[in-house]
């Protein structure tokens, strides 16, 4: 009989999917202007990319993308980039997945660029709740941590340890697809709350995010989030 997989934190390592910096966020095509909205995305990405890098607890950043851009920003704050191969976000994810493994991930933690209140302080909380979550009876689980949209349905974060104790499955009502296949390999599922659970992938999420001070009118991420 083959050993239960068991939840390791150890080495965890971000996967960060961006598909290219100037075809990002074609839907918020009627709210922001071309300039506006690859600031936008740029700002994001690097927010995304400097949290990882400096967040307690994850050991590196692998960036998946079709995108030279998008390698050299990620270049700078010291992420390893990935051609994306296959067709696909979740294709994307297994392909830097598998990468993470061959550097000795014990855990994932998949990070979408659009997520504007991202920092290293909702990173750690995050793996703190995963930390708490392995800790709890029964043990010797595999873990999925998922963090919901605000509406409770798409996936903002997902952490899995062992890194392939699931496969990721984002598109349509994908919180409920992380929570059945947590549930189907027998792992430990938790929902985490907090700032990671506004992105912006729509002209109403810009409001909000506008409205809650990490975006600018202009689309520009600011400084306090």
């Amino acid at each position: 009989m083959e050993p239960t997989p068991t939840a390791d934190l150890s080495s965890t390592w971000a996967l960060v999917p961006l598909r290219g910096l100037e075809d990002a966020k074609t839907r918020l095509g009627a709210e922001l202007d071309p300039e506006e909205r690859l600031e936008l995305v740029i700002a994001m990405a690097s927010r995304t990319l400097a949290a990882a890098r400096d967040a307690q607890g994850i050991s590196g950043t692998v960036l998946v993308t079709a995108d030279p851009a998008a390698a050299e920003l990620a270049a700078t704050f010291g992420a390893r980039t990935i051609v994306q191969r296959l067709p696909g976000l979740n294709a994307a994810l297994m392909e830097a997945r598998a990468v993470a493994i061959e550097l000795g991930a014990t855990a994932i933690l998949v990070l979408p660029i659009d997520l504007p209140a991202i920092s290293v302080a909702a990173l750690e909380a995050l793996l703190e709740a995963a930390s708490c979550a392995n800790a709890e009876p029964p043990p010797d689980r595999p873990v999925v941590l998922a963090v919901p949209d605000r509406h409770g349905r798409g996936t903002n974060a997902l952490l899995v340890s062992p890194p392939a104790a699931i496969d990721p499955a984002f598109g349509e009502d994908s919180l409920l697809s992380h929570a059945e296949a947590a549930a189907a390999s027998g792992a430990t599922f938790l929902r985490h709350a907090g700032p990671l659970t506004l992105d912006v992938d729509t002209g109403a999420d810009l409001l909000v995010a506008e409205a809650q001070g990490v975006v600018a009118s202009t689309g520009r991420v600011t400084h306090g989030a």
